[in-house]
């Protein structure tokens, strides 16, 4: 098999940005914008993983995603979408939501909340983080914000866009890379 390229900065589709604001018990990251590449990967997206991985975003798996608002406090995240379609919500029930498919890939920065809201069947997913990060997850409890707001503030920024490498959005995006 041919080794997988990784796709030109905008060749794969629409990049987009925004940012999500605090949302009573979800702290989401006002600082930092969620990242979504829309069909970056369409051509491929059973190597979603690998391409991650190859990239520096480690400690990945593959499988869904929860069905409840949660986030990562202590990591960023990447979700590549490998199969399937979903509508994701983002941010809490006042923040967005999303239909993705195989080829998707959102970068969450640390703190932002994310859920299932349905899904087609064979709906799945790769996740990973910077550097290989182990993660936590915190629910929309207030302990855990409380927790969270300091946690999410001494998350390092990536050293690589997960998609792209060392010349990626996300590194002038987040101010990041080096």
């Amino acid at each position: 098999m041919k080794p997988f390229e990784q796709p030109e900065a905008g060749a794969g589709g629409a990049i987009e940005t925004f940012t999500l604001p605090q949302d009573g018990l979800l702290p989401n990251n006002p600082a930092l914008p969620v990242i979504v590449y829309t069909g970056a990967l369409r051509n491929h997206p059973e190597r979603t993983e690998q391409l991650f991985n190859d990239n520096g975003w480690l400690n990945s798996w593959q499988n869904g995603v929860f069905s409840y608002h949660h986030y990562h406090s202590n990591a960023h995240e990447v979700l590549g979408v490998m199969s399937g379609t979903a509508s994701l919500q983002l941010g809490g029930d006042a923040g967005r939501t999303l239909e993705v498919s195989a080829g998707d890939v959102l970068v969450l920065p640390a703190g932002t909340a994310h859920k299932l809201l349905h899904s087609s069947t064979g709906f799945r997913v790769a996740g990973a983080y910077p550097g290989g990060a182990d993660y936590n997850t915190r629910l929309a409890e207030p302990d855990d914000l409380a927790a969270a707001l300091q946690e999410i503030a001494e998350v390092p920024l990536p050293d690589s866009d997960p998609v792209y490498g060392k010349a990626g959005p996300l590194l002038e995006a987040w101010g990041a890379g080096g």
